[in-house]
């Protein structure tokens, strides 16, 4: 039994709805030996998935990078995930995504010839961030970005995010922002959003980040809102003097960060920035 999760709830497992206590994967699947595998999560506000086409497109990039064919076409997602939903109890929530290269004998190169991936959804129970977190903002700390050099992969192999967000739970603060030679990448699992001189900056799209679905709609909405917006490396000291930090996620939706290494950013409280993205935000998921 997982816990948290009902025994009966259904996930979907190589073409089968199951309970969840009743799904079982091979321990040679690749995605457990080797973290051969990626994933996708979107959030789903009462029935209605958020940016549903901008995660699929991103689940088809990872899978391009992992060199996996599509085992399900786009029509088939769509009504995966509908088909998720359908026999949840819930409206507003998570649909959790998986793929990896199979099941096949232990060793490094892809099997030959390609073995037939495993496919895996859920459902899974989710609330928006409380008041108070949107209000009153979060803390972070600054850390160096060890991690792997293709975290624009949205792959399960996680352990080096896993490992830089147990930073912040030992902190006690809420997120991490790591940095890769002396610049600004992302948090363990956000991406991060710097405000100075009343410009948005992002650091760019590449293999150092993972481009969140967030990064284009926040690009979006600075336009609407008339922010201007540049992605471009960001300093260390540049992210340390900011007006206004925030970050941005599926399930964080997008926030400020109000304490950097204990010190407070701008005035410590939300900015002016952060409110008008906010409500950019809201609008948008308003309007589902």
């Amino acid at each position: 039994m997982i816990p948290g999760v009902p025994g009966e709830s259904q996930v979907y497992l190589n073409g089968e709805f199951l309970r969840v206590d009743e799904a079982k994967v091979s321990v040679l699947d690749r995605g457990f030996i080797f973290g051969d595998g990626i994933y996708e999560v979107v959030p789903v506000y009462q029935g209605n998935a958020f940016r549903m086409a901008e995660h699929l497109d991103r689940l088809d990039r990872s899978l391009a990078a992992l060199r996996i064919a599509p085992p399900i076409d786009r029509s088939g997602w769509i009504d995966l995930i509908q088909q998720l939903l359908d026999r949840s109890n819930l409206d507003t929530c998570i649909v959790y995504l998986q793929v990896t290269r199979g099941v096949a004998k232990r060793d490094h190169p892809f099997p030959m010839p390609a073995v037939t991936p495993t496919v895996f959804g859920m459902i899974a129970p989710w609330s928006p961030p409380p008041a108070a977190q949107r209000e009153q903002g979060l803390s972070a700390i600054s850390i160096p970005d060890e991690r792997w050099l293709h975290c624009e992969i949205k792959s399960v192999s996680l352990l080096g995010n896993v490992l830089a967000k147990q930073q912040a739970v030992d902190a006690h603060v809420d997120e991490v922002l790591q940095f890769r030679d002396g610049y600004l990448t992302e948090g363990a699992s956000t991406n991060i959003w710097v405000v100075s001189g009343g410009k948005l900056l992002a650091p760019p799209k590449n293999n150092l980040i993972l481009e969140g679905i967030r990064y284009g709609l926040m690009g979006e909405l600075a336009a609407e809102a008339g922010i201007p917006f540049e992605s471009r490396r960001i300093s260390q000291e540049e992210v340390e003097q900011a007006d206004e930090l925030m970050l941005s996620s599926a399930t964080k939706e997008v926030l400020a960060i109000v304490s950097l290494d204990g010190k407070p950013v701008g005035t410590g409280n939300p900015g002016p920035v952060f409110e008008q993205l906010r409500a950019g935000y809201d609008a948008r998921i308003a309007a589902l």
